[in-house]
């Protein structure tokens, strides 16, 4: 099947952002959020429960498994995957609706979507996030105190899965500094929405006059 974007250069570009737990792809994307324009998150569906600081349609879309199964039926699903004995999956119809508007959207999710997104939007941007070593990952784990001891080492022994996999990816960055990590995750999107073909649907007055003159 033929990508949307391939068909129609004025779509937006779609980003996809994953990293191993406590990798900070989180944290980054919605600071990236903040700093950069016509820039949206495509919000996952899960079937796991809010944690205390979680609001539905904000931070997920909390379904349950049936509800998932049926939405999976119907082919609702960019991607899904089961992580940790809950699943997840980002909404088809929320992101082509977003990109056919021209905005940029941003997929936060694990190496098994990202993958699935590669198949079916062959013009999407990877981008892998590193932690700058195994003990700094494992701190983050226990320091944000959102799981329990024995989660948090199942989610290091799938760390070095989840890693292993940043081959397939566009581009890799290390989240040693916050701030320089956050700079960089920028400057892709940055970059990208100066590419030719961009540039020019954008600026297509202004070149055809410049052109012409």
């Amino acid at each position: 099947m033929t990508s949307p974007m391939t068909m129609n250069e004025s779509y937006g570009n779609l980003y996809v952002v994953s990293s191993p737990s406590g990798g900070g792809k989180t944290t980054l994307v919605s600071q990236l959020l903040e700093c950069t324009p016509d820039l949206m998150r495509a919000i996952t569906h899960t079937t796991r429960p809010p944690r205390p600081d979680e609001k539905n349609g904000v931070h997920y879309h909390f379904v349950n498994p049936d509800e998932f199964a049926l939405l999976i039926d119907n082919d609702g699903f960019l991607e899904s995957a089961q992580v940790f004995k809950n699943q997840y999956g980002t909404s088809k119809k929320e992101v082509v609706s977003k990109l056919k508007r021209g905005m940029d959207v941003v997929l936060v999710i694990d190496w098994q979507g990202a993958q699935q997104v590669r198949i079916k939007e062959p013009n999407a941007i990877t981008i892998f996030i590193l932690p700058p070593s195994i003990d700094a990952l494992r701190a983050r784990l226990l320091t944000r105190n959102q799981d329990s001891f024995s989660v948090v080492e199942t989610r290091m022994e799938d760390a070095v899965t989840q890693i292993s996999h940043y081959v397939d990816f566009d581009y890799l960055l290390i989240n040693d500094d916050f701030d320089m990590a956050l700079a960089q995750l920028r400057a892709i999107i940055m970059a990208q929405r100066l590419r030719n073909n961009r540039q020019t649907l954008k600026h297509k007055e202004l070149i055809n006059a410049l052109i012409d003159d």
